[in-house]
């Protein structure tokens, strides 16, 4: 198990927008991977992108097969490795709902999503990827995704007032499942 250090909020890597996965089916790539996993995995994400562990790669992975601790009463996003994804939105209709990060550790915010798009891209042997979601599935999508193109969700936040820290906004998530 490997373990990364997740860049916190105010890191000038966070901002940079990450390069394209040009060779698929490495060693190299595989233990990317597997570290990202390790990472999210330790600490509860709902996804994490390569940039969030300062690895400049397009490279988001999303989803479990287990209910998340940070997100109790969301529904379970299929478990996905994305490479060099694109984001089409499918429709104008956004919902706002509240997001949290692991870059942004004890703070979430309401952030207007699309509500439905579609996703395309690799997965780790170069196969195409090319889903359709809604809901939190969508929202977990474009969060991810955002860290390839230099986005944190602070970013996204149109009403200040619904930002804020976790244990007073959402006193019954244990303050330690949130950082």
């Amino acid at each position: 198990m490997t373990v990364q250090t997740i860049l916190k909020m105010g890191d000038p890597r966070l901002l940079r927008v990450a390069q394209q996965v040009t060779h698929f089916d490495t060693p190299e790539l595989h233990q990317l991977i597997q570290d990202l996993r390790d990472t999210m995995k330790a600490a509860n994400g709902a996804g994490i992108a390569a940039p969030q562990i300062g690895v400049d790669q397009q490279v988001v992975i999303f989803g479990s097969n287990e209910r998340n601790p940070r997100y109790p009463d969301r529904p379970l996003v299929p478990p996905t490795v994305l490479i060099n994804p694109v984001i089409t939105p499918l429709g104008n209709e956004e919902e706002d709902d509240w997001e949290g990060c692991l870059s942004v550790p004890g703070l979430r915010g309401k952030v207007p999503r699309f509500l439905r798009i579609r996703y395309q891209g690799f997965d780790p042997e170069g196969r195409v990827i090319d889903r359709e979601a809604e809901g939190f599935h969508a929202r977990v999508v474009q969060h991810e995704c955002d860290h390839l193109w230099g986005k944190l969700y602070p970013m996204r936040v149109r009403d200040f007032t619904q930002f804020g820290y976790t244990e007073i906004l959402f006193p019954e998530i244990d303050a330690a499942e949130d950082d």
